[in-house]
Order: C-alpha cells, then sequence, then structure tokens
C-alpha cells in the first residue's frame, strides 16, 4: 500500500509552527494550502484576499477557495489545538484579558449579520460586520484567544438568538475559565451604549477590570456633592514601538470615592487642539498607576497592538458573504496571529537565555 506523499515545505518558522496542527486536516493538500495560507497572510501584499495571496504563491484561486469553504476541517478542532498551544506557553500562569469590540466596513446587504451599526475602528454608525475578539496579555506579548460575531437584530437568520455585545463578553469570560485560563485583570474599551451592562457583568465575574469609557458618561450626584479632582500626577506613556512620552493622570472624584473609579489620562495639562484625553473606570483598589505600570499603554494597545495587526495578518479581507465561511477565514487569521506571537516568544526565551548566559559567565 502506498505511502501518503509528505507536504511540501514551505519556510521553516511556518512548517514548525503549523506541525501542530497536521493531524487535523484528512489530506495532505488540505495541509498544503493551510500552510501556504499562513505564508501568504503574513507576505507584504496590501490586500490579503484569497486571490491576492493566490496569485502571490501562484497557487489556484479556485483550490484556495474550496479550502477556506468547503474543505473537511473542523473549525473547533483547530480553535481547540490553537488554544492548547497557547497554554502550553502561559503555563497556567495568570494574564491580562483584552476583549476588543472589532468594526469592518461592508457594503450591502448580501453578507451575514452586515448592518447599519456602530463600528468603532471609525468612532460612528457605518455599514459592516462587528465582532467581538479576546486576548491574553503577558510579558509583552498578546496571544488570540476567541471571537464571537454579533449579530444585529435585524439580520438574525433561523434558528440565531439575539445577543448583546455584554452578553458575548460574559460567553467569552466563562468559556476561557472553564477551559483552564487565568486572568488577573480585563481591559476593555466602552461598548457603545452598554456601558453599564458591561460592568455588572465584570462584577458579578468578580474580576479586576480597567475600562475606557466616554467623555459624556453621566453621573447622579446629590445637591450637596461635588466632583473633585486630584493632582496630576506625571507618568511615561510607552508606545508600541519603545518609545515614551512624559503624559499626566488624575483621579475624578464624583461626590465621595467610591468602589468604581474614575480617571483621566491625557498629554497636555492645557486645552489645546493637539490635546489628547482619555477617559478609564476601574475597580482596582489603589491608584491606578500602583496596580498597572502603564495603563494607557494597556489600553492603547485595544486600538493599536490588536486590531492593527489583525487588519495586518487579513481579518477584513474576505470575500465571502456565509458566515460559516467567515468564520473559518477568522479562525485562520487568529491562527496565523498566533504564530505570529509563538515566533516573538521564542526569540524572547532566546534572548533571555543568552543574557543568562551571559551574566553567568561574568559571574565565572
Amino acid at each position: 500500500m502506498a505511502q501518503p506523499r509528505e507536504a511540501t515545505t514551505t519556510r521553516t518558522f511556518v512548517d514548525n509552527y503549523c506541525a501542530n496542527y497536521k493531524h487535523l486536516f484528512p489530506e495532505v493538500r488540505s495541509f498544503e494550502f493551510f500552510k501556504w495560507l499562513h505564508v501568504g497572510l503574513v507576505s507584504d501584499i496590501d490586500r490579503k484576499s484569497l486571490p491576492a495571496i493566490a496569485k502571490y504563491l501562484g497557487l489556484n484561486n479556485q483550490a484556495l477557495l474550496h479550502f477556506v469553504t468547503e474543505s473537511p476541517w473542523q473549525i473547533n478542532e483547530l480553535r481547540n489545538q490553537r488554544l492548547s498551544i497557547i497554554r502550553q506557553v502561559l503555563q497556567r500562569r495568570s494574564f491580562t484579558l483584552i476583549i476588543d469590540d472589532t468594526g469592518d466596513k461592508k457594503k450591502g446587504k448580501t453578507t451575514d449579520y452586515v448592518d447599519k451599526q456602530y463600528i468603532g475602528n471609525l468612532g460612528k454608525f457605518e455599514n459592516g460586520i462587528v465582532s467581538v475578539n479576546a486576548y491574553a496579555f503577558l510579558d509583552g506579548l498578546i496571544f488570540p484567544l476567541t471571537f464571537k460575531v454579533f449579530r444585529p437584530l435585524k439580520r438574525l437568520k433561523p434558528g440565531d438568538t439575539f445577543k448583546t455585545k455584554p452578553q458575548l463578553i460574559a460567553e467569552i469570560i466563562e468559556e476561557l475559565q472553564a477551559g483552564g485560563f487565568t486572568f488577573d485583570l480585563v481591559l476593555a474599551d466602552t461598548v457603545y451604549g452598554e456601558c453599564d451592562t458591561l460592568i455588572n457583568i465584570l462584577n458579578q465575574s468578580q474580576l479586576n477590570f480597567i475600562v475606557a469609557i466616554r467623555s459624556n458618561v453621566g453621573f447622579w450626584l446629590a445637591p450637596s456633592q461635588k466632583i473633585r479632582y486630584t493632582s496630576w500626577k506625571k507618568f511615561h506613556r510607552i508606545f508600541s514601538n519603545g518609545k515614551t512620552e512624559q503624559s499626566y493622570i488624575r483621579e475624578i472624584i464624583f461626590g465621595s470615592r467610591r468602589e468604581l473609579r474614575y480617571w483621566q489620562i491625557t498629554n497636555n495639562r492645557e486645552q489645546s487642539a493637539e490635546n489628547f484625553t482619555m477617559f478609564l473606570m476601574s475597580n482596582l483598589p489603589k491608584f491606578i498607576n500602583s496596580a498597572v505600570d502603564n495603563p494607557y499603554g494597556l489600553i492603547t494597545w485595544l486600538e493599536y497592538g490588536c486590531k492593527h495587526s489583525k487588519n495586518y495578518i487579513g481579518w477584513s479581507d474576505f470575500r465571502i458573504t456565509n458566515y460559516e465561511q467567515i468564520e473559518r477565514w477568522w479562525e485562520i487569521v487568529s491562527s496565523v496571529y498566533c504564530m505570529l506571537s509563538m515566533q516573538f516568544h521564542i526569540f524572547q526565551q532566546k534572548s533571555n537565555q543568552a543574557i543568562h548566559n551571559q551574566n553567568t559567565e561574568l559571574i565565572a
């Protein structure tokens, strides 16, 4: 009986990472397409659509499309394997959970769950598709955990159940905890119009959190109560490229200090056109900078670390309309994101080992 041929090689780091998934593909050809998609999605082409990737790699576009939409691999098996890899890297350590509400503008209404809704990437209502995503942040690295699409009430399909974004977040938290993940802090951007519900869910889960809120969030105060501000304190705002900028943080106290505390962060205490201001809500029991080294930097990962990286890989470049197929595309993109995080993790380990060896030699 002839032995099945081995899959063709691609890039070493891609082959090494994808080998973890080989057993999930019944056909060697499917496994090869899985690997080639990882190569294409980390390439320098402007758009990561299937036709563009097929052209760049010299593959048949229809065969690549068939792999994404019809090939008999199971998305849950792929996701479970990816989460298993992440659990091995985390080694049961507690991490910061980042919740990201991602929206992508899409034309027309032929794509499942596309509707006119709030698109956080644009900061306004537009026609598009929205998902709620979760990431693990530890040791300066981000690992993609899971995602759930938001199904607008007007676009529900037979068998669908309407769930708000906070409800999707609650499901994600419950599933991650059941899957053995432990997180000691949750970072989230405001879910449009549902801030109170999100806070209640995080409190019910007994989780520490920092949530970015909009400046127009209102509070009821008794006639005798006033709004107070603590003195500005300097801190260094750290960007993803390692650069720093001096910024300021102060607490806003509505009447008397309560369990929920409110913070204002700015890069300029004077009102000016260049002034950047962010408002945070947290249940951390002490000064926010004492609990989190760089609260601004962590919150900024929501916009620049997660969303930009994911879009670079091709999250929104799908040209398919059926959500079951879109979900398969998003899972492959999440796998590529995980692969890149693994590469940084390996590089980090090698660098730490080199420093350790150098220090050992100096001591000797």
